[in-house]
């Protein structure tokens, strides 16, 4: 054997004991209940997407043009520093995902953590998660159902920066005449979903 041979052995052979390592940590951290925060990936038709959940329930969804980094500091910052990734945790999640993009669930039955929604956006999302499976609804209905039916502009920013899209469907939230409006995740992923839910544009 070579000493090159014998030097990626030596690398391949370190990495497979960080590895390890790495999934012991994690393994021990579950059992005693020293994360707060478990993280993971769900693949979906409209890409690859970050899931973090606390024991609350689904905390936050993003969307993979989302910086992982970012999003992850932003939770440690808002909610709690003890943030593992921990894909068992996610199982729920990911399970209903596939069932609503394979066109076998309508509605979502899983605990949401709104620890990052506050006061009127609360109430938008809040709004937001009632308009059913194949409806859609106005920025101006949406700000009436949260209280305050000139709030259209706010309650835009609200459903743009909705931590758990899909699961809050803010996809349903049309401007008024049926315009697209905007979407965090990008309008083509606006409009999939819509077509998904048999929604005609």
């Amino acid at each position: 054997m070579t000493s090159i041979e014998s030097r990626l052995r030596r690398r391949g052979d370190q990495v497979a004991a960080a590895e390890r390592a790495a999934r012991a940590f994690r393994e021990r951290a579950s059992q005693e209940n020293l994360i707060d925060i478990a993280y993971g990936w769900v693949d979906t038709p409209v890409g690859r997407m970050l899931a973090a959940a606390t024991d609350e329930g689904l905390l936050r969804l993003g969307f993979e043009s989302e910086r992982v980094d970012v999003t992850l500091a932003e939770l440690a910052r808002k909610v709690s520093p003890r943030i593992l990734q921990d894909e068992r945790r996610l199982e729920r999640i990911r399970r209903q995902l596939g069932e609503y993009f394979e066109g076998r669930r309508k509605a979502f039955d899983m605990p949401l953590d709104r620890s990052l929604m506050h006061g009127f956006h609360r109430q938008v999302l809040d709004a937001t998660e009632r308009i059913p499976y194949g409806a859609v609804s106005t920025y101006r209905e949406v700000a009436e159902r949260a209280g305050n039916a000139r709030a259209s502009r706010a309650a835009g920013n609200a459903l743009g920066s909705n931590p758990i899209p899909i699961v809050i469907p803010c996809h349903r939230v049309l401007r008024t005449g049926g315009g697209l409006g905007g979407y965090g995740g990008g309008l083509d992923r606006k409009q999939l979903l819509l077509q998904l839910e048999g929604v005609g544009l």
